[in-house]
């Protein structure tokens, strides 16, 4: 087993304290909060700040005044600026990619793709520059009403009405200051699906990290802030009390939140005090639907497994359940087990770990819980693959990955989002009342539809009322980032990511002239 490599030395570089960013400089605070490794509890990554609620104010205000200035340069000057400030993300990239590692679990080359798929991001917003400066020109109308007819059959004549002769113009312009809040799976590519849009649009921001998983985030912000002109980037960290003004202060503009439901509609309901506008990407329970014609050879059973296990099953959009054709049933347990018997579970900065912890006890327990449930009931609940001497050791938050097998379908494993790497497998027999079924629930995050048939496939995902349906891939490793993410239902409200994304930071403004 390979022994995971870190000096005493190494591990004091690691541990540190990252503060505040606000008005383009650092920010220290009283108090600060310790953030421990999900792979051995027992050990502090490093320190988060705690803003005060007085600081969270001064953030908003920074904002609102560099929104000011910023708003008034053209869209490709604001696109000029962030790429140009993207060249300071090269400092401390791999002291940055292993901080990840230690306070989020996941293994390194996820963390490494993270931290490119932010660049990756911001390139693709800035070269969107040019769909901001388009003006609609409205030339004077006279509308001429066709005569209508009466409820007996007869014509009748209807006054022919003169519109006014009005000329218009429609632009859009920038919403103001926007607040990003973060969760702790995947929290830099995430903040990119946002972030790079807001300013490319003419808004100011500011980040909150997740409480558990902030470090990295919260370097790779300062390195970009520093470079943009002040109070256009800024970070502020801290309890819910403290940080309430992002949220509630009237000079924000917009919020955008992605974590669970629940809190979703909290945000939602603390928006709506100040008519604040928000883009809420919110919990999935995103099945993949595999039918008898499915290609279940070893490259598709491999990208099922990474769609449902990637990041500990710790993502939006990665697959909850699988529903497959009962004909095919037995072919892709057996082989889907085939794949996770071969997993190992450990600490992800080991150099043979293919699955790290989860990021937090809460989450392990919830799994914890759902898959006893299962087995209380009758269900196999099929643990796979090792964990290694030392993820036995350390106490951390580790779970082999597990497949529930044929569990009924009211079952809490099937009907809730468990986020982790527990993956319920039902049989079915019709397709067709099964998309019926899924098009009631409450999410609509995400699917997938699993064919050797093109046109089967087409006809099925146009029927799926989800934001995103993928054909024979799923999760992250197929997002194309050029088209609109967001969720129907109860997993979210307004897209990012694409044109979309980014004229969803923007509101229409009208002048209208007399003819």
């Amino acid at each position: 087993m390979a022994q995971l490599a870190t000096s005493t030395e190494k591990q004091k570089k690691v541990e540190q304290r990252v503060g505040l960013f606000v008005a383009g400089r650092a920010v220290e605070t009283k108090d600060w909060t310790p953030v421990l490794d999900p792979a051995a509890p027992t050990k502090t990554v490093g320190y988060a700040p705690v803003a005060t609620r007085e600081q969270a104010e001064s953030a908003v205000v920074a904002a609102h005044e560099a929104w000011k200035t910023w708003r008034t340069l053209a869209p490709e000057e604001r696109a000029s600026l962030l790429r140009d400030a993207l060249d300071a993300l090269d400092e401390g990239y791999g002291d940055r990619v292993e901080l990840l590692v230690r306070e989020n679990g996941k293994v390194r080359a996820e963390a490494e793709v993270e931290l490119g798929v932010f660049r990756w991001r911001c390139e693709l917003a800035a070269g969107l520059a040019t769909e901001l400066g388009h003006v609609r020109e409205l030339s004077p109308l006279h509308a001429r009403p066709q005569p209508g007819l009466a409820k007996t059959g007869e014509r009748v004549k209807v006054k022919r009405y003169e519109a006014p002769p009005f000329r218009s113009r429609v632009s859009s312009m920038p919403l103001g200051v926007v607040t990003i809040i973060v969760p702790y799976n995947w929290p830099i590519a995430i903040l990119a699906a946002s972030l790079p849009y807001a300013l490319v649009a003419g808004n100011t921001v500011v980040v909150k990290p997740p409480p558990t998983c902030p470090l990295a985030l919260i370097r790779t912000l300062h390195l970009l802030a520093a470079e943009l002109p002040p109070g256009v980037l800024n970070v502020v960290a801290g309890p819910n009390d403290a940080v309430e003004p992002l949220v509630k202060n009237r000079l924000v503009r917009k919020i955008v939140f992605t974590g669970s439901t629940q809190a979703g509609i909290f945000m939602m309901k603390a928006a709506a005090e100040n008519m604040t506008r928000v883009t809420l990407e919110l919990g999935g329970n995103d099945p993949a639907l595999v039918l008898d014609d499915a290609t279940l050879d070893d490259a598709a059973l491999q990208r099922l497994v990474t769609a449902s296990f990637l990041t500990t099953g710790q993502v939006c959009m990665g697959v909850k359940r699988i529903y497959v054709h009962r004909s095919r049933y037995d072919e892709l347990v057996a082989g889907m087990s085939a794949l996770l018997g071969k997993y190992v579970v450990g600490h992800g900065l080991a150099a043979d770990t293919t699955m790290g912890p989860l990021n937090n006890a809460r989450q392990r327990d919830i799994v914890v819980t759902l898959c006893n449930e299962a087995r209380a009931s009758g269900c196999e609940v099929r643990e796979l693959g090792t964990m290694s001497d030392e993820a036995q050791r350390s106490g951390g938050w580790f779970l082999r990955p597990a497949l529930v097998l044929n569990p009924a379908l009211d079952q809490r494993i099937v009907t809730e989002e468990q986020f982790g790497p527990a993956l319920p497998i039902c049989a079915f027999d019709d397709v067709d009342p099964l998309i019926d079924r899924l098009n009631e629930e409450w999410a609509g995050l995400c699917s997938s539809v699993w064919t050797s048939d093109p046109v089967r496939a087409a006809a099925v995902a146009a029927r799926l009322r989800t934001g995103t349906t993928w054909v024979n891939n799923a999760n992250a490793v197929a997002q194309d980032d050029r088209a609109p993410f967001g969720g129907f239902r109860m997993s979210g409200i307004g897209r990012e990511l694409g044109v979309d994304g980014l004229l969803d930071f923007t509101e229409l403004h009208t002048v209208t002239y007399p003819g």
